[in-house]
């Protein structure tokens, strides 16, 4: 693998790196030069990935976690910084996405949603923040979604969970000079999540709404845009959204 950059290599962790936009953004980044320590539940999908991207010369580490769990978090965090001494950028990108009507009453999923697409941003923050004060610099990128600007029927809970990302995001901007704070905000999206979708009523809709879609490339190359910026420019918000929908 040919870099494109050589001595503006960042350390970056990134979660819910198996796949979607958190498999195209770790191949992207490492086309780019960085170091790469990445995350995610699905073990054999990340070592697979870290040994083909290591056999094209990219720096990757995979580490198994669950972002629900602050442990795994601070974990991956001790792991990237006692490796290479700091911890440049904490991409947030691990999210689950399982639409219903909220009449459905499908609390377990409710749940399931606050505590991966809201906790696990938290866990990430709260893993990294004391070690990018320490180091006087840092960049968190919380990929949140269009949901977080518009919500939609069936998607109450879900856009409640990415509206909530953009808040804390703001509310970390705003408390440091010295982070920069990026939320990206991508809309429809080749991916996995809709896969996941128990509900019928939901599932039809997401089918028609995802007729036209982004290649998770495309939010990929939005994030090393984001990263690539000066240390005194801070991108705060993204949204990425295929040309052709309305959505």
């Amino acid at each position: 693998m040919e870099s494109t950059t050589s001595n503006t290599s960042k350390v970056i962790v990134l979660t819910g790196a198996s796949s979607g936009i958190g498999e195209a953004t770790v191949r992207h980044l490492a086309q780019m030069g960085h170091h790469l320590v990445i995350g995610a539940r699905r073990i054999d999908r990340l070592t697979a990935l870290q040994e083909e991207l290591r056999a094209q010369g990219a720096s990757v580490d995979a580490i198994a976690l669950d972002v629900t769990r602050l442990e795994d978090l601070q974990q991956i965090a001790a792991f990237a910084h006692k490796r290479y001494g700091r911890i440049d950028v904490l991409i947030n990108n691990a999210g689950v996405m399982p639409l219903s009507p909220l009449a459905a009453l499908k609390v377990d999923e409710w749940n399931r949603t606050l505590d991966v697409n809201v906790r696990g941003v938290l866990n990430g923050i709260a893993a990294v923040l004391p070690v990018m004060q320490a180091q006087g610099h840092g960049h968190i990128v919380n990929v949140a979604s269009i949901g977080a600007h518009a919500v939609t029927p069936t998607a109450a809970v879900y856009c409640a969970s990415k509206y909530a990302v953009r808040a804390l995001s703001d509310g970390l901007r705003q408390e440091t000079d010295s982070l920069r704070v990026t939320v990206v905000s991508p809309g429809v999206v080749e991916s996995e999540l809709a896969d996941h979708i128990t509900d019928e009523t939901a599932r039809s809709a997401m089918r028609e709404f995802r007729r036209i879609a982004l290649p998770p490339q495309a939010v990929a190359q939005a994030i090393g845009y984001a990263i690539a910026q000066p240390d005194g420019v801070d991108v705060s918000e993204i949204i990425v959204r295929p040309t052709a929908s309305p959505y």
